[in-house]
């Protein structure tokens, strides 16, 4: 190995090691709100801006970063053989910060958008009565986008890490947050309606979220990964519609159904007894014998 090539490889390896801490610790972190945080109703989970934004980023963390790493890691290649001839050298976090900006947009658009639909469906009753049958018309849509040749046009640039780090290159510090901005740009276009999946899915449905990293990893990543993508819409399409004929086949649908129904008295709605000891509406037996004459248990009665 000749000297110019050892540090190359040594920030390549320390960026891909960096890479995969925060991605674990973006799982970490969200395997336990997952198994902390119960059971968290609702399109925002009940959290306020901040907290969802928060666990949006520990999830876009957890679930991108390993999809996004070979783009990641060519940016530094080719800004590291820029500071090695002695041009302009930017720091990879430059082009990361930007490429988690349009996600970290994405998820505060789609607090706003849950936060609407929310209020939306207090007024309108049929919302969350057909609420399961709603998600399987959002698990269509994300079907038929998975072979829309804009899904495609997106994902052929996410595909072709260098050729397309080489065709949008731009110097300096804003060219590298350009060029972060348009990745991220280019990366939402092909997987936003995958994340949408997550609210009929369940927000904290960590099942859901693993298939849909590693989805996005094989349509990256594998040598067939657009056909691999076009399988899963078909895949999605098939899935919606069982979902619109059967609502109970969505797992928030089916988590619901495990509620407690709403016309069954609640622990704090149960009748309370009086200082007899009987509860205060139950009926005394008419006829029967009295207390006095009721033999107690353990003696015999008195001749």
């Amino acid at each position: 190995m000749s000297a110019s090539s050892y540090p190359l490889a040594r920030e390549r390896n320390l960026i891909l090691a960096g890479l995969i801490f925060l991605a674990a610790g973006g799982w970490a972190v969200l395997l336990w709100q997952a198994t902390a945080g119960g059971m968290l109703m609702g399109l925002t989970m009940g959290l306020s801006a901040p907290l969802f934004l928060a666990t949006w980023i520990a999830m876009m963390v957890a679930m991108m970063f390993p999809t996004a790493a070979p783009m990641i890691l060519t940016f530094a290649r080719v800004s590291a053989g820029q500071r090695e001839r002695g041009q302009a050298f930017v720091p990879t976090w430059t082009f990361v910060a930007a490429y988690l900006l349009v996600w970290t947009v994405f998820g505060a658009l789609a607090y706003a958008l849950a936060l609407g639909a929310q209020a939306l469906a207090e007024g309108a009753p049929w919302l969350v009565q057909n609420a399961a049958r709603i998600g399987g018309v959002i698990l269509v849509l994300t079907g038929l986008y998975q072979l829309s040749p804009l899904k495609w046009v997106c994902l052929s640039r996410c595909r072709t890490p260098l050729a397309w780090v080489l065709h949008a290159w731009r110097d300096g510090y804003a060219g590298a947050f350009l060029m972060g901005l348009e990745h991220g740009a280019y990366c939402l276009g092909c997987c936003w309606l995958m994340f949408v999946l997550l609210f009929p899915l369940g927000m904290m449905n960590v099942a859901a979220m693993a298939a849909i990293t590693a989805l996005i990893f094989a349509e990256k990543s594998l040598p067939h990964g657009h056909r691999v993508g076009q399988v899963a819409g078909l895949l999605l399409i098939a899935y919606g519609v069982a979902v619109m004929l059967v609502p109970g086949l969505l797992p928030t649908a089916m988590s619901d159904s495990m509620t407690m129904p709403g016309n069954m008295p609640m622990p704090g709605d149960m009748v309370m007894p009086d200082q007899s000891g009987m509860p205060m509406d139950m009926p005394m037996p008419m006829g029967g014998p009295t207390a006095a004459s009721t033999p107690l248990p353990g003696r015999m009665p008195m001749e």
